[in-house]
């Protein structure tokens, strides 16, 4: 689900009350998860459900049980049966990503998981901004079924630092453009250089919440509201007279 004219915008729920607030704002799309202060973790199946109550906005849900990238067979099975759980809630899509112990994208975990729910679009997550080199990476995630969209930031430290590598890798490779979602300290000065290098795609958390706070705020209607209005007057840029 795209916005009016072609920008999408993500925004991180924790809670029924973030996703009624972030719909009211203008989201495309809501992400959700647990435990920020780990990066994101899966959320409980009844947040989820709780959620699916107060939005019919597409619902992507986390699935990660630790604050590392690498995983296990006994911690894959775990999420295949999360990823049910979440489903029959009314989850329709998933935020996943794996590596190996070499900061290599794990393509095996990765497809033995998605094999599990396939024909349900998933996103590969910040995971990407770990690795070691991101051609071959980038590459790596071509082969996955399902992978519609990719979050990063260009880098471990996020967007500010890895801005002018989002935008060189978009610009040379509208394949890339096309399913890069800029996130991780995105900030509206950021935008008009990623929308105009290809990038149609932005996700926000703590910016969309009073003083940057996980545990003291919930999503505020206003912020959401202008960033969807600097998404809509980008696109109004790229429409024909």
């Amino acid at each position: 689900m795209m916005g009016r004219m072609g920008s999408l915008l993500e925004v991180i729920a924790l809670h029924p009350a973030d996703a009624e607030a972030a719909q009211e704002g203008g989201a495309d799309r809501l992400e959700l998860c647990a435990a920020m202060e780990a990066d994101g973790l899966s959320p409980s199946v009844s947040t989820v459900s709780a959620i699916r109550r107060v939005t019919d906005l597409p619902l992507r849900v986390m699935l990660r049980l630790s604050d590392s990238f690498v995983t296990n067979g006994a911690e894959l099975n775990r999420l295949t049966a999360m990823a049910q759980s979440y489903l029959a809630a009314g989850a329709d899509g998933f935020v996943l990503g794996f590596l190996t112990p070499d900061n290599e994208i794990d393509t095996e975990s990765v497809g033995q998981l998605v094999s599990t729910f396939a024909g349900t679009p998933w996103t590969f997550h910040r995971a990407i901004d770990a690795v070691l080199e991101q051609r071959p990476a980038w590459r790596a995630l071509r082969t996955l079924p399902g992978l519609d969209c990719v979050l990063t930031a260009g880098s471990a430290l996020g967007v500010r630092q890895g801005l002018d590598d989002l935008t060189r890798m978009a610009k040379e490779d509208p394949a890339i453009a096309s399913v890069m979602m800029a996130g991780g300290g995105l900030q509206p000065e950021h935008v008009p250089w990623l929308y105009g290098s290809g990038v149609r795609r932005f996700h926000v958390g703590s910016s969309v919440r009073q003083d940057g706070s996980w545990t003291k705020a919930y999503v505020n209607s206003r912020f959401v509201r202008a960033w969807r209005n600097l998404l809509d007057a980008q696109d109004d840029k790229e429409q024909p007279a």
